[in-house]
């Protein structure tokens, strides 16, 4: 591991090829030197301090991957290849998804600042659960759909689906999201999907870093749902703008991301304004309607595209997607090299500003990741 000296505020970041990587401030009480050495520890249990910088003043840690290690694993901050790289070098038997989402947030070309080491392994620990819980999410596609599991959901139209007495918010939601544990799909829009699954994974991390806020939680889920806006804005930090863009290909696992869909036609289609995924890592995206399936970024933007080819009206004149026409153009652009390099060039430019169908593709500017949950530092506040 490398000592960044003198260099570990933003001025020396911006000199390291864009890399900003982590501040990790102390903790109150916490010893001097005890959050770098826990740090230190992570690096070294992953196999991965010989790829770090760090600097500890005293109030905080700067860290961040070195400029030859970025170029290496992550160049042009492309993380979708970052799992493999690591992987080509591993001699150790750590948890390879943790792995990936330290160095990515090493490398990241925007700081991530948290008030301790605590915060830190705590945000790890969500990131982990959330791309493992997307993983095993499999349901039906029903942007209007009304269905939970009987047995311990319940809904109301002003609070939304709310549990039944004494049913626990942790295995609820996952009956409701994973059919290896219920053995049936429910169904979601992709935008409810993805609050589902982030709940599931702050609540995990709950048990080990806030079990208080976890009981919170439980009590807010017996009255009323936090959902769409009203989610956002309480568990959920949005990192880049549209003025500073995260790099196209810059993905950490358990990101929640939205591909836009750039075609003013068929985004009138209920459910297809966008697609709303989290990164699993490895280069995939979740496929919450066919999770053995995941996607790449490729073919992800490419689905997207030929939502503008199967848009129909049905016989009351409503607009609606035809997925077989979609699973059709899809199997044939990815067949054909050049039809598929056309797509993408306009595919993967940033999307447009909303409400504006011009030039822009899918990509959007910013990712999300949960807020901070530990006793003291955490940014959740339930509305009640």
């Amino acid at each position: 591991m490398r000592d960044l000296g003198n260099a570990g505020g933003s001025g020396g970041a911006a000199q390291n090829s864009g890399v900003r990587g982590l501040r990790i401030g102390r903790a109150g009480g916490e010893r001097p030197g005890a959050g770098a050495a826990a740090l230190r520890a992570r690096l070294q249990r992953l196999g991965i301090e010989r790829f770090a910088e760090l600097h500890d003043d005293g109030d905080a840690i700067a860290c961040r991957l070195a400029a030859d290690a970025a170029h290496a694993l992550l160049p042009g901050h492309d993380t979708l290849q970052l799992a493999e790289r690591l992987a080509a070098g591993d001699g150790t038997d750590a948890d390879p998804l943790e792995r990936e989402i330290v160095v990515a947030l090493l490398a990241s070309p925007q700081e991530f600042a948290y008030p301790s080491h605590a915060e830190f392994a705590a945000a790890v620990g969500i990131r982990r659960n959330i791309a493992a819980a997307a993983a095993k999410t499999a349901l039906c596609f029903d942007p209007r759909g009304i269905e939970r599991p009987a047995c311990c959901w319940t809904y109301r139209e002003d609070t939304g689906f709310t549990l039944l007495p004494g049913q626990p918010l942790i295995p609820s939601l996952r009956k409701a999201t994973q059919p290896d544990v219920s053995g049936k799909c429910y169904a979601f829009s992709c935008y409810r999907a993805t609050e589902y699954v982030i709940l599931l994974g702050i609540a995990e991390a709950l048990q080990e870093f806030n079990p208080v806020l976890l009981r919170q939680l439980q009590r807010q889920w017996e009255t009323r749902a936090i959902m769409s806006g009203r989610f956002h804005d309480t568990f959920l930090h949005e990192y880049g703008s549209m003025a500073t863009p995260l790099p196209a290909r810059y993905y950490v696992p358990g990101d929640r991301v939205w591909f836009r869909n750039p075609d003013a036609h068929s985004s009138d289609a209920p459910g297809y304004e966008g697609s709303w995924v989290i990164y699993l890592g490895g280069g995939l995206f979740s496929n919450f309607w066919q999770r053995d399936r995941p996607y790449t970024l490729a073919g992800k933007c490419i689905e997207v595209y030929h939502w503008r080819h199967a848009a129909r009206r049905d016989d009351d004149g409503e607009l609606q997607i035809d997925e077989t026409v979609v699973e059709a153009r899809v199997r044939q652009s990815l067949a054909d090299p050049e039809a598929s390099a056309a797509i993408l060039a306009a595919m993967l430019r940033y999307r447009d500003p909303q409400g504006v169908y011009a030039d822009g593709g899918c990509i959007d500017s910013t990712r999300e990741c949960p807020r901070r949950i530990c006793p003291g530092t955490a940014d959740i506040v339930l509305p009640g």
